[in-house]
């Protein structure tokens, strides 16, 4: 079992930044993968962005890349998601989760979630 925790969620001006940390607890940290994936009002859950184990993989939604960053600390069991350049579109609750099985887009590859965490960027 894994517990996830998200904070750093908010409300952010278009062009801002922000950054998001989820902290884990239970299983060993550095077993699991981790991503980010996020949902907007009547929209389906979409990934963001995974980090392998060791955090040396990292991988990307298209409509982020270059703009977000995510990283991993495995001595303080915390995945982090960097948010630069905003933009409205950006605007979603979102997740943490870990998988047993490696990095992935795929959320069915994700066994544990967070309870999310809301950003809202304005114009």
């Amino acid at each position: 079992q894994v517990q996830l925790v998200e904070s750093g969620g908010g409300l952010v001006q278009a062009g801002g930044s922000l950054r998001l940390s989820c902290a884990a607890s239970g299983r060993t940290f550095s077993s699991v993968a981790m991503g980010w994936f996020r949902q907007a009002p009547g929209k389906e859950r979409e990934f963001v962005a995974t980090i392998s184990r060791g955090g040396n993989t990292k991988y990307y939604a298209d409509s982020v890349k270059g703009r977000f960053t995510i990283a991993r600390d495995n001595a303080k069991n915390t995945v982090y998601l960097q948010m630069n350049s905003l933009k409205l579109e950006d605007t979603a609750v979102y997740y943490c989760a870990a998988s047993p099985l490696g990095s992935s887009s795929y959320i069915d590859r994700y066994d544990y979630w967070g309870q999310g965490t809301q950003v809202t960027v304005s114009s």
